[in-house]
């Protein structure tokens, strides 16, 4: 997959980025899986587990989620939608691409013309090895981006054949893995990532239409088992092929994984009408779910660069006896635990921007 595959999530939902006009209530049930897969994807940049992925395949999750935002903006004209989600998603790039441009060019870093993608992401945005562990991550931005400028075709063809579609859908990473290895360059892992969550993104079509819950329960649950069994079985069939069962080292695995787990997901919600309504009575959950999904963008963009942070900020806690003694500062949970403090920090200096892309009055805090 190249240098992004290591350190992706592979991550997360630009929310906010993602939608248009708040709408008048909130689907605590969607909200609240975009917030645990901000955390999912955290832990994982954190502690590196390999079966994370499989517990809760963040990224599949998020772009189906995606899908479903995007077929209900289509209702309006497509070039105000596309404006609308480049509105939402560039300026909070650009202000984290200041800090990591600036860092990598006083480190040395000399760009190409490639430096064009830190413009707007079609591409992979170039960098340097010292700053990779910051930039890496934006493969997640450069296939959204690309998703969204594709939707108003795919959702064209979606509705000519919603079922025969959706199933298709799943063709392109057949080819890839079977048909055709494509190179890898830009292209490649580009084409690659799109055909990885194709499937994820056009199941969101499939939801906000309807189609998923005019479905008997038999048709969607034995074919997404059984896209689970493959996507669990390739990657334990070839661990040894990829030195990893990590299924974001595995596109071919990821996919069907993903497939399997989002439809269900998202099959439990328009079928049997799952809701988590009643977490407004949690108030201090219900809080942290609307700021996880009002600052996602943020919280995805700094989050690597919190846990980069937070290792020379626990070596210097090192220096005072006290906290030697009495705090596990050789814990990864300590580590997590600073760089969610530091997140938490670049939520109330930077979050505000994702307000100001949403035409909204900047706040600390939504």
């Amino acid at each position: 997959m190249g240098a992004h595959s290591k350190g992706a999530v592979r991550a997360v939902r630009t929310v906010r980025a993602e939608g248009d006009a708040a709408p008048a209530a909130r689907d605590r049930y969607f909200d609240t899986l975009r917030a645990l897969a901000l955390v999912r994807v955290v832990a994982y940049h954190a502690f590196g587990w390999p079966w994370a992925g499989l517990v809760f395949p963040s990224m599949g999750v998020m772009f189906g989620l995606a899908g479903t935002l995007m077929a209900r903006s289509l209702r309006r004209p497509a070039g105000a939608v596309i404006r609308s989600r480049l509105r939402r998603l560039l300026p909070p790039f650009w202000c984290w691409g200041l800090f990591v441009v600036g860092a990598m060019l006083v480190r040395g870093w000399m760009p190409g013309w490639q430096l064009v993608y830190w413009v707007v992401p079609l591409g992979d945005p170039p960098g340097s090895a010292w700053g990779e562990q910051a930039w890496e991550i934006l493969w997640y931005l450069r296939t959204y981006l690309w998703f969204v400028l594709l939707s108003p075709l795919l959702l064209r063809l979606f509705r000519l054949a919603p079922v025969p579609v959706l199933l298709l859908s799943l063709a392109p990473i057949v080819v890839l893995q079977c048909l055709w290895q494509p190179p890898d360059d830009r292209f490649g892992t580009g084409l690659l990532d799109l055909a990885t969550y194709l499937f994820c993104w056009v199941l969101g079509f499939a939801h906000r239409d309807g189609v998923l819950a005019r479905l008997k329960p038999l048709p969607v649950v034995v074919p997404s088992l059984a896209a689970l069994a493959c996507g669990a079985w390739y990657a334990f069939a070839h661990r040894a092929e990829y030195g990893t069962y990590d299924l974001d080292d595995i596109p071919f695995a990821q996919a069907f994984w993903s497939a399997g787990f989002v439809t269900l997901l998202m099959y439990s919600k328009a079928r049997l009408g799952v809701d988590f309504s009643g977490l407004v009575r949690m108030r201090r959950l219900d809080r942290l779910v609307t700021v996880f999904n009002a600052r996602a963008v943020t919280v995805y963009l700094w989050h690597e660069l919190a846990l980069v942070l937070a290792v020379p900020l626990i070596d210097r806690l090192w220096d005072v006896p006290a906290f030697e003694a009495y705090l596990p500062l050789g814990s990864q949970w300590f580590l997590l635990g600073v760089g969610w403090v530091l997140i938490a920090v670049f939520v109330l200096l930077f979050g505000w921007v994702e307000d100001v892309a949403a035409r909204k009055r900047a706040r600390l805090l939504p």
